[in-house]
């Protein structure tokens, strides 16, 4: 290359430094895309959470084996732990099952509902036993024997652990 070739050369025109700001029409669909994932992602984190069903059934298996610990130490009467059963199951039916379902149900219609929903326990008298003793008295006092008050606090509360711990 003699230096007379290189004078008839045009001198170098590098082309305009690229601009961030004018993006191809990907990169403004990504960007898109990732400011709609930071806005859902703190929504989602500051969304109100309910509690889960698994929440409930562990409050619910936690009061019960409170109250069969105070029952086992015989301070309370068949009355207060009929009733303590009664209000826990009623509280958690609600929140499983919802009010719609459970708040009108009494008497008989309350045990068939515990019962075909897991608390098989209370079938038959045992589960009338338990009305009887929430809302009328000791069913030790009307029945004279320990042991029967003993046996029906175990069925009462099989029935309503299985009851808490039914799927259904």
């Amino acid at each position: 290359m003699t230096p007379s070739w290189l004078s008839q050369l045009a001198p170098d025109r590098a082309p305009p430094p690229l601009a961030w700001w004018h993006l191809a029409p990907g990169w403004w669909g990504l960007a898109a895309l990732l400011a709609s994932a930071l806005v859902l992602a703190l929504w989602w984190r500051r969304r109100p959470r309910r509690p889960s069903f698994r929440h409930w059934q562990r409050a619910a298996l936690h009061e019960l084996a409170q109250l069969q610990a105070t029952s086992s130490q015989e301070v309370d009467s068949d009355a207060t732990i009929a009733r303590g059963l009664q209000q826990l199951l009623r509280r958690y039916a609600v929140v499983r099952h919802g009010r719609e379902r459970v708040a009108a149900l009494n008497g008989d219609a309350w045990i068939a509902f515990v019962v075909d929903h897991g608390g098989t326990a209370w079938a038959g008298e045992t589960g009338r036993r338990l009305l009887r003793c929430a809302y009328g008295g000791d069913v030790a006092s009307r029945a004279g024997t320990a042991e029967v008050r003993t046996d029906d606090r175990e069925r009462w509360f099989a029935g309503a652990r299985a009851f808490v711990k039914a799927r259904g």
